[in-house]
């Protein structure tokens, strides 16, 4: 079942619009609004997705619950003021005619980093801006990086990994932000985490053309990634990978641990002998 009837309702309450100035916020018609409420039809996606970012809410949660005014108070639509006396009666008052204690927006006390798993990815695109949403995101606690402006990702898919090793599904990367301007300085090789319109990807960085920034895989068979400047709405420099998987060592590696091991058998036994003149 969905709510996003009953919840553009309700923001409509809040916000005093009424469903003529709904529908021109969103480029619909205004019965169609009254259809969403009423249960008749419902929005595009395109149209909640729309309505989620403008007013700094959970597509999620505009969908899956009926949002109550004290919810709402903690989104980003109570940005200025508020007077909850204006409601109309079915939200500002309870069954008994009591006015209902409004809450104080809460205080972001959380410490960590941000992460965003898999699941979370298209509500990140969503929510880019939402700080609320960013609250709630699992957070992990790493010493040296902690606070909002850090995020973490969980890896997705499989371009990064090569015969040695390398990336794999679901490790760790703590990044830090980064614009394009420094990305353009950056030596080619650069990993990134890069948050454009439609996706998340993990990336090399290779260079940029006057209309594109190029990227690269790990894996030498996959095709270059292109993604057009204007469309990239973030760009985070990978500080440190958590991996899920224990990497065998390449054979160079090997090699130079078992030369390492030879090495100190040697200095023991001259060690020995120094000892036994």
């Amino acid at each position: 079942m969905s709510y996003i009837g009953k919840n553009i309702k309700r923001i409509r309450a809040v916000k005093k619009l009424s469903q003529a100035q709904f529908a021109e916020l969103f480029n619909l018609a205004r019965p169609s609004v009254g259809a969403y409420e009423e249960g008749r039809s419902e929005p595009k996606i395109d149209t909640i997705i729309a309505i989620a970012q403008h007013f700094g809410i959970s597509a999620d949660a505009l969908l899956r619950k009926e949002l109550s005014v004290n919810e709402l108070y903690s989104f980003d639509i109570f940005k200025g003021d508020f007077d909850p006396t204006s409601l109309p009666p079915a939200l500002g008052k309870s069954s008994k005619n009591e006015q209902i204690q409004f809450q104080p927006k809460p205080t972001n006390n959380t410490q960590g980093i941000p992460l965003i798993k898999k699941g979370d990815r298209t509500e990140y695109l969503i929510n880019l801006k939402n700080k609320d949403f960013i609250t709630r995101l699992t957070h992990l606690h790493v010493p040296t990086l902690e606070g909002d402006k850090f995020r973490a990702f969980e890896h997705v898919g499989t371009e990064m990994l090569t015969e040695s090793g390398g990336l794999h599904e679901s490790d760790i990367l703590a990044c830090t932000p980064t614009d394009l301007d420094k990305v353009r300085r950056f030596e080619p090789g650069k990993l990134l985490v890069i948050v454009s319109a439609k996706q998340i990807l993990t990336r090399r960085f290779e260079g940029t053309s006057t209309t594109h920034l190029l990227l690269l895989t790990d894996r030498p068979t996959d095709v270059n990634t292109q993604l057009l400047l204007e469309e990239v709405l973030e760009v985070w420099e990978v500080k440190g990978i958590w991996s899920t998987q224990l990497q065998a060592p390449t054979l160079l590696e090997h090699k130079m641990l078992s030369l390492e091991r030879e090495m100190s058998q040697i200095k023991s036994r001259l060690d020995q002998l120094e000892r036994g003149k």
